[in-house]
């Protein structure tokens, strides 16, 4: 199933830079939008479910082109398994780790190998699916000020819709198909827009002045088309061993992973207070990962870069540790600089970095002698002070047993002129 490669890399001052000249026409230039989750829009598998940061498949490749079946990869901040998805239809196996639940539901449905009677099931529930007539007693989950999400002649059919997926008798890959395809139908009728970098509300108004919304009709449409979307890409041919989401914490790898792996190609949450929770909360309350808003919170404290809900007011708990401290030159000074404008801010940037290294510490331990790593990950300002983003996990993959440690600039971010997106790449070498 491995497809050729094309090599993107070229040589200057003695290291090689893997996106120096790579540039797809008629892409604005610097923003390389081929990179980023707009590629995988038409990629089967890959365009389940979106996720605003998400890289692209092309990326993956390029990074796995070197790579055979003895090798092993790793990705520690899931997704949405771009990563992992990418190695198996490459023949390449991968494990990738995530804090949130969802998210490893996800992949492992997108990791699947479906067989045809599982599809078969799915196919036959699309061929006779009809929401009841009868618009009371459906469950529908206890999101905060649900009605911004949807209106509640969207909230109906999206509830029948849900209880005859969860009410349905279907082997549990089969219900997976179903349930990806609600979530897609879930986000595409909700008043929500990704214009930015997370989500925000978007007004209903139509072209009349009333509101716009999708009846259940609509709704049933949209979810048969979605599924057959769906069933195509689950059709094709992928080894179903090849990739495997855990559940974890990327700061305790070495308590969750088994193997040993000679890549790692991930991208961490960068530090700019984007909350993946906030993001996700409508798919994960609809699938019952969260019960209600402090759950959330409490999930968004323990991932890295969290600071939603509670995990803002815990922020002000929390006191730096010596054991984490950062290995990076004026990084003191730069935490001093924005607590002086933001003491939440501050803490938030400082605990951060102490996650990271943690995370280092733990991804030492389950390297190949010789691995090596790619982290995509995009500096930030806070105020007047940058966040040096790729220059600190730079020196946190030398403090780790990491040489050969290169930042490559692969493209500009659609949002202030100052930030950009990096590979930071090393050997590992303890």
């Amino acid at each position: 199933m491995k497809e050729s490669f094309k090599n993107y890399s070229m040589k200057t001052n003695g290291q090689t830079l893997l996106f120096a000249d790579l540039e797809a026409p008629g892409t604005p230039t610097g923003q390389r939008a081929h990179l980023t989750f707009k590629a995988n829009r038409s990629l089967g598998r890959h365009n389940w479910l979106r996720l605003t940061p998400a890289y692209s498949r092309h990326l993956v490749e390029q990074l796995v082109s070197s790579l055979g079946s003895p090798d092993r990869v790793l990705d520690p901040f899931c997704g949405t398994g771009t990563t992992a998805l990418t190695c198996a239809e490459h023949g390449i196996r991968a494990d990738t780790v995530d804090i949130n639940p969802f998210l490893v539901w996800l992949a492992n449905a997108k990791f699947a190998a479906y067989t045809p009677e599982e599809l078969a099931e799915a196919k036959h529930f699309q061929s006779l699916l009809r929401l009841p007539a009868d618009k009371n007693g459906f469950w529908h989950p206890p999101l905060a000020d649900i009605e911004k999400w949807w209106t509640e002649d969207e909230l109906v059919p999206l509830s029948a819709l849900y209880n005859s997926v969860k009410e349905a008798d279907l082997s549990e890959p089969a219900r997976n198909l179903l349930f990806s395809a609600f979530c897609r139908v879930a986000i595409e009728t909700a008043s929500v827009s990704f214009g930015h970098q997370s989500m925000s509300f978007k007004p209903r108004n139509g072209d009349n002045g009333m509101v716009k919304t999708c009846a259940g009709e609509q709704v049933t449409g949209l979810f048969r088309r979605r599924l057959s979307e769906i069933l195509e890409a689950a059709a094709t041919e992928l080894d179903g061993s090849l990739a495997k989401a855990h559940l974890g914490d990327s700061r305790n790898l070495h308590t969750i992973l088994r193997a040993k792996y000679s890549r790692v190609i991930t991208s961490p949450p960068y530090p700019n207070r984007m909350s993946y929770i906030r993001e996700l909360r409508p798919y994960m309350y609809w699938l019952g990962y969260l019960r209600n808003g402090r759950q959330a919170g409490e999930l968004d404290w323990q991932a890295i870069g969290g600071t939603w809900g509670c995990a803002t007011s815990n922020l002000m708990r929390w006191q730096p540790s010596e054991e984490a401290r950062v290995p990076f030159d004026g990084f003191d000074e730069m935490i001093s600089g924005i607590r002086k404008r933001s003491e939440v801010l501050g803490r938030y940037v400082h605990k951060y970095f102490e996650d990271c290294v943690c995370h280092f510490r733990s991804l030492a331990r389950v390297l190949r002698e010789g691995a090596t790593a790619h982290y995509i990950v995009g500096n930030s300002k806070f105020y007047d002070e940058m966040v040096h983003t790729e220059e600190i996990y730079a020196a946190l993959m030398r403090d780790n047993g990491f040489e050969n440690v290169r930042i490559e600039n692969i493209r500009k971010r659609n949002s202030k002129k100052e930030l950009f997106e990096f590979i930071v790449s090393g050997e590992f070498s303890p």
